[in-house]
């Protein structure tokens, strides 16, 4: 067993790992997987093993792999304001992450077997809105799950711009995901032991991509063996949100500006760099491989620097090390929320500061 990138020491670096060997490649995604820490999706145990790139599954609770997310990420192409439906929507991790793309005015469900598994999702998304300075720096789509079979939802739903299976999809299953979407929609799924990108380019047309090498473990049948009655997953409706709710929105929209626009006008032409920190230097060899994970596969397509470049990265790294141990002396100063540092400075009722600030305790 053995993950396709090198574990990191915290979340900043696994997603270092994860864009040098080329699983994250576009800005938003990796804001999204910067904003929330893997860690805090594990149970208090098992939170050392977070930032290796594996899957983790304890009872109904399971994580894939970050590769396996960042791929999944990357293919569904997401934008502000579409609408995505999660299948198998877990722990809510990656929900979440879809979330902070998304924005306010994007609809964000998932469908979940478990009804154990939605309550730890809940309390994981109460305690990321709750403490996560991340949630200030995005505008949110709030997840909303519901217990159900994804094979069962009932045929009047909606359709979504964004559809992901977390579990492998039987070939006689593909139509039935096909029909989740509207015209221009992706759907992003485990089949035939292929991560496969479907688009739908039209009512009868598909474009059909082989993403990577996967084998998931498979939806799980509907089973009426009690009733024997089909019970239907009612996705929840799409709402529209209330004048006060806009409000809020367009008020932390403003403050937002303010803040780029002082910080601006404060450094002159735009945002100063932060200081950059070296992190601990990784050799990996040159490997192709195939990765076993507790009933989730995947194959390795990373191509890194071979060992023959070993001694000139070791006079490099003589040359760093004096540079390295000053470095490592200095710690970043704690990031500053400027948002809840300006609206708690405004000449506001307590209550109008607490309600822009979504009552969160951090």
């Amino acid at each position: 067993m053995g993950g396709a990138v090198s574990a990191g020491e915290d979340n900043d670096e696994l997603i270092d790992n994860l864009k040098e060997a080329q699983y994250i490649r576009t800005e938003l995604v990796e804001q999204a997987f910067r904003a929330v820490d893997r860690a805090d999706y594990y149970l208090e145990e098992f939170k050392d093993n977070a930032y290796k790139d594996l899957a983790w599954k304890h009872g109904n609770i399971h994580l894939s792999a970050p590769c396996i997310y960042s791929e999944v990420m990357e293919a569904l192409d997401l934008q502000p304001g579409l609408s995505f439906l999660n299948l198998g929507s877990g722990t809510g991790y990656l929900s979440s992450m879809v979330g902070l793309i998304l924005g306010p005015f994007g609809v964000n469900h998932g469908v979940e077997l478990h009804s154990d598994v939605i309550e730890y999702a809940k309390q994981k998304l109460d305690f990321f809105i709750k403490t996560s300075d991340s949630f200030d720096k995005f505008e949110f789509c709030e997840p909303s799950f519901v217990t159900g079979n994804c094979l069962e939802i009932s045929p009047d739903c909606s359709q979504y711009d964004r559809v992901y299976c977390g579990a492998g999809v039987q070939k006689e299953h593909e139509d039935y995901m096909k029909n989740l979407l509207k015209v221009g929609g992706i759907l992003v799924m485990p089949l035939e032991e292929k991560l496969t990108k479907i688009t739908r380019t039209g009512p009868s047309a598909w474009e059909t991509k082989k993403i990577l090498a996967v084998s998931f473990a498979p939806l799980i049948q509907p089973n009426h063996a009690d009733s024997g009655k089909s019970r239907l997953v009612h996705l929840p409706p799409v709402a529209v949100r209330s004048l006060q709710d806009l409000a809020r929105i367009a008020i932390r929209g403003t403050l937002k500006k303010i803040i780029r626009q002082e910080a601006m006008s404060k450094n002159g032409n735009g945002l100063k760099n932060p200081p950059k920190f070296k992190r601990r230097r990784t050799r990996r060899r040159r490997m192709e491989t195939i990765v076993f994970l507790d009933k989730e596969v995947f194959a390795s397509r990373i191509s890194n620097p071979s060992d023959d470049n070993n001694n000139s990265e070791d006079f490099e790294d003589e040359g760093e090390e004096e540079e390295e141990t000053k470095t490592s002396e200095l710690k970043p100063d704690p990031p500053v929320n400027f948002l809840r540092e300006k609206v708690l400075s405004l000449p506001l009722p307590d209550p109008l500061k607490y309600y822009l600030l979504y009552y969160r305790e951090k």
